[in-house]
């Protein structure tokens, strides 16, 4: 089962979180308050944004990514795949359940 990382600025974290719960394409979403650093268009920035942990299934991804996409407000969001070898059985099926 995957969970999807995801940084988006804050002021767009909040409706992206609860639309991917809302629609059941993520279980839950953990958010954390971070700083980045990154070039962009040659020129460095720094931005305070969110880190957003999506809980999914592997059926889900795709839908969660392209409704992410639709949501972000930037050119090229991050989104990144992360595959667990290891899950705790009870969490996997409360994840697989909540996510249609």
């Amino acid at each position: 089962m995957p969970t999807v990382y995801i940084t988006a600025p804050p002021a767009a974290a909040d409706d992206i979180v609860e639309t991917l719960v809302e629609e059941r394409l993520a279980a839950c979403v953990n958010r954390l308050s971070t700083s980045s650093t990154y070039r962009w268009e040659d020129e460095i920035h720094r931005d305070d944004e969110a880190i957003l942990l999506a809980k999914t299934t592997d059926e889900a991804y795709d839908d969660l990514v392209a409704r992410v996409r639709d949501l972000h407000p930037y050119d090229v969001p991050c989104l990144e795949r992360f595959d667990e070898d290891d899950v705790l059985e009870a969490f996997a099926t409360w994840r697989a359940e909540s996510v249609k």
